[in-house]
């Protein structure tokens, strides 16, 4: 036998918060030996779409690696790539917190998108370090040479993403609640991996060759 209570949110309070704060009460209310209180609904569906996405976007990261790593016949260079995602994250998330709006299951998509969107510009520049020193620079030269050729093209590529998107922010009929928030999720991860790529992604590479030379799995090229 069950007992349902139904409710509905007023305002614009988000689920997962009313929820929280509901399960905190619900917890300070005795109940008898052998009851339980199980919230349902759409917060249930909530969970199963957000455990969906998590799996989505590891599978996402996995296939991206897996390319990576045959195209550049290297298994270390494509983390170097793959960390554009957590720097794409941090503009995803921050433009939420400047916006004010809490994230939702179309924000969580646009963060996904960004696993396949943001490494580009990476990929341009680390292909470009990776030429440099196959015709004989050093790793330093090959970074800063690369840097002067590619910016130009990295940012190119972002803004021609973010300009097309744009109008997906403007919030115009009636789907615009759903279309919005991946817009925006997409923009504001591009902005700061476009910016943080050119100067967190040398370094990173900088180190990891460094690395490689020190404990001999890779040879310096004369």
């Amino acid at each position: 036998r069950i007992v349902k209570i139904t409710a509905d949110i007023v305002g614009d309070e988000p689920l997962d918060k009313i929820s929280a704060e509901l399960l905190v009460l619900l917890k300070e209310v005795p109940l008898p030996q052998d009851y339980k209180f199980e919230i349902t609904g759409a917060e249930a569906q909530r969970k199963e779409s957000m455990d969906n996405l998590s799996f989505a976007l590891m599978l996402s990261l996995v296939l991206v690696y897996m390319v990576l790593a045959s195209q550049f016949e290297s298994l270390v260079h494509p983390f170097t790539i793959i960390l554009t995602v957590p720097l794409a994250a941090v503009g995803a998330f921050g433009i939420f917190f400047i916006l004010g709006t809490p994230l939702n299951i179309m924000a969580y998509i646009g963060i996904i998108m960004l696993a396949g969107i943001a490494v580009n510009d990476s990929i341009i520049l680390v292909d470009a370090i990776l030429q440099l020193q196959r015709e004989g620079l050093s790793i330093r030269d090959a970074i800063i040479e690369a840097g002067q050729r590619r910016i130009r093209p990295i940012i190119m590529t972002s803004l021609t993403t973010i300009l097309a998107l744009l109008p997906l922010t403007l919030g115009f009929g009636e789907s615009a609640a759903l279309r919005s928030p991946m817009a925006w999720a997409v923009i504001g991860g591009l902005v700061t991996s476009t910016l943080l790529t050119l100067v967190v992604i040398p370094c990173f590479y900088y180190v990891i060759e460094n690395g490689l030379l020190a404990i001999g799995l890779k040879k310096e090229k004369n």
